[in-house]
């Protein structure tokens, strides 16, 4: 079936998928920053014929922000839902981007729709929404951010079909850099060995790698003409640090792939 976003399959993750969406099961996406996460959401939404519902988590965000508000409006007082709650009734997948990003009194609320009930309670309205046989809950998050801070609690966690997702292989990423930029094989090559080697220097230091997404930039501006350290300097090294000792080691790497 031909969708509207392009995924390259890593392994069995979307027959799991698809599985969960027959069943009405929540799924959980585990995987580093820019592996392909909310690209593989969006692709399966495309995939199901669903509406997409995104929310990027974060500390201020609050089960109002997910639920929704009263506000004044010329008419007076009206109820407005959020994301969440019109993903469930509506169907379609309401994706939390992130979600360890939000406080564990925040997704609480996922719970009576993470497991059998597959209700929704506004305790505002005094509503208690059945979900639309459609409606899909997805979470996200990065492994790497964790700790004891910010982590899902286990009560949440054990409510989802979990996927983890990492950077394609070689083969992959050099296909997915190509169809996505345009680029020439043999400098898409060259970029995704450059970052697999980004990847493997532990002792940089780097709070992230080097990501596929930051591939697909680099391979992007070389295509609209910028030289190929240039675009490496810009888009993998400068996004990746602000050590000036890190810095000089990546350029020297980049020496290495782009003479």
């Amino acid at each position: 079936m031909a969708t509207g976003t392009y995924y390259l399959p890593q392994g069995h993750e979307v027959d799991i998928f698809m599985r969960a969406a027959s069943k009405r099961l929540p799924v959980l996406i585990k995987g580093p920053t820019g592996c392909g996460k909310t690209r593989f959401v969006h692709h399966m939404a495309d995939t199901l014929g669903r509406s997409i519902h995104t929310v990027a988590c974060h500390d201020d965000l609050t089960a109002t922000d997910l639920v929704g508000r009263h506000l004044i409006g010329a008419g007076g007082t009206y109820w407005q839902d959020g994301p969440l709650t019109r993903a469930v009734r509506e169907g379609g997948i309401c994706y939390l981007d992130e979600v360890v990003e939000a406080r564990k009194d925040t997704t609480v609320v996922l719970h009576p729709l993470s497991d059998y009930r597959r209700v929704l309670p506004i305790e505002r309205t005094g509503e208690l929404i059945e979900a639309h046989e459609d409606f899909m809950l997805v979470i996200s998050y990065n492994p790497g951010y964790q700790n004891i801070m910010k982590g899902l609690k286990a009560s949440t966690r054990q409510r989802f079909i979990g996927l983890n997702l990492d950077y394609p292989d070689e083969p992959n990423e050099v296909a997915i850099v190509c169809q996505e930029s345009g680029i020439d094989r043999e400098i898409a090559e060259r970029l995704v060995k450059l970052g697999n080697d980004l990847r493997r220097l532990k002792d940089l230091a780097l709070e992230e790698s080097a990501s596929t997404r930051l591939l697909v930039y680099t391979a992007m501006m070389i295509r609209d003409g910028l030289g190929e350290r240039q675009a490496c300097l810009s888009c993998l090294a400068e996004p990746l640090t602000d050590d000036t000792e890190t810095l000089v080691a990546i350029r020297r790497l980049i020496e290495a792939h782009f003479e």
